[in-house]
């Protein structure tokens, strides 16, 4: 389906036909709110996942975030080797168990801009998610929005086996829109997968506020150089 303006027949102020979002920290509130509230339930300092994290993608010559994320490793695994690994560092006992859950109680749908994705769809575009996420996480983050009401495409690099900022996770994302690079708007909140979907020729916005996002899609769709 074409944008409304061009089903009226009227000229079309950009090439753009489809939206793709992030889903984490654009659709909901910030990502660092959640990591925030884990660490003072917890008492683990973010400074010491971040090392535990550098450390074992050291030990395995590859990073477990990434792993996760690209569905190589289970979350149980993934949780497991972080409470070791946590536990020697801080020389105390740590257990990561129950640490979705905690994570998705901290996160909170970003209902201005679901609502703005919403009449996007109702005004023709084609729209996708493309988030990085967790393969168990799945039934926690659909549930938090109407996914299927809204998106006409959902790419998750936990069941596609690539990640932001690689190139397969957008050129897969574009195929499965069947619209060109130059016809896609995309928005991440982080810069590196922007400038990745640049590469490609993709249209990008990096989301800094809701307000500030949704000005900056409606001047790229009336025109407006990105």
């Amino acid at each position: 389906m074409l944008p409304a303006a061009a089903a009226a027949g009227e000229t079309q102020a950009s090439e753009i036909r489809a939206i793709i979002s992030d889903f984490g920290g654009v659709l909901t509130s910030p990502l660092s709110d959640a990591f925030r509230a884990f660490q003072e339930a917890s008492g683990i300092p973010l400074a010491a996942l971040g090392t535990a994290l550098a450390a074992l993608a050291q030990r395995d010559g590859a990073h477990p975030l990434f792993e996760l994320e690209t569905g190589r490793m289970t979350e149980a695994r993934f949780l497991y080797e972080l409470g070791v690994q946590l536990t020697a560092q801080l020389e105390r006992e740590i257990s990561m168990e129950g640490f979705g859950k905690a994570y998705f109680e901290h996160l909170h749908p970003n209902e201005r801009l679901i609502d703005y994705m919403r009449a996007l769809r109702r005004r023709g575009y084609r729209m996708a998610i493309c988030t990085n996420n967790v393969r168990e996480w799945e039934p926690r983050w659909r549930a938090m929005l109407p996914i299927d009401e809204i998106f006409h495409v959902v790419v998750d690099s936990a069941f596609v086996a690539s990640r932001k900022p690689e190139r397969a996770i957008y050129e897969l994302t574009l195929e499965r829109l069947a619209v060109p690079a130059r016809a896609a708007l995309f928005v991440d909140d982080i810069e590196s997968n922007c400038d990745a979907a640049r590469e490609l020729g993709i249209n990008a916005i990096q989301f800094r506020s809701t307000e500030q996002a949704i000005a900056e899609v409606e001047a790229a769709l009336a025109g407006a150089p990105v």
